[in-house]
């Protein structure tokens, strides 16, 4: 698998989002988008409902998701989300996960991503690799992604 490629923008604006949904003590995620399988080209933040230990995307919220992975003809990629201790792929974070093609990563940021900056970001998240046997397995960040400009 070849690393995958992430704007500093869209990092930040990750990093801002699950911030913002931690001052308020809940759990947010986001998705990244791309048009291939090496580059992040957009940061999506479908509608969501929140609580402290978990994040809940309705019916219309994937609907709207999918009219717009079909108008820009994009795909997911990565779906990224916070918890509010330790970062570690729960078996919710499994059973639920939004995307489910062997390849897809699943980053997970401790403490509500409150300490998380661009230069700790992929040091920090819990980074998960869907397999083609359907398992999440975890593999360092840096080995997946690359920030880059």
């Amino acid at each position: 698998m070849s690393r995958i490629k992430v704007g500093p923008s869209i990092v930040a604006s990750t990093i801002e989002r699950l911030q913002a949904g931690g001052r308020v003590g809940h759990e947010r995620a986001v998705l990244w988008l791309g048009s291939g399988t090496d580059r992040i080209d957009e940061l999506y933040e479908p509608r969501q409902r929140t609580r402290a230990e978990q994040f809940y995307f309705d019916r219309q919220s994937m609907q709207m998701l999918f009219a717009h992975l079909r108008e820009k003809r994009l795909r997911i990629l990565a779906q990224v989300h916070s918890h509010p201790g330790r970062a570690f792929h729960s078996e919710a974070d499994d059973k639920w996960a939004i995307i489910r093609h062997a390849g897809a990563l699943s980053l997970v940021l401790p403490r509500f991503a409150q300490e998380a900056t661009l230069d700790n970001f992929l040091s920090l998240a819990a980074t998960y690799v869907l397999s083609a046997r359907n398992e999440w397995k975890e593999t360092p960040g840096v080995t997946l992604l690359e920030v880059c400009g």
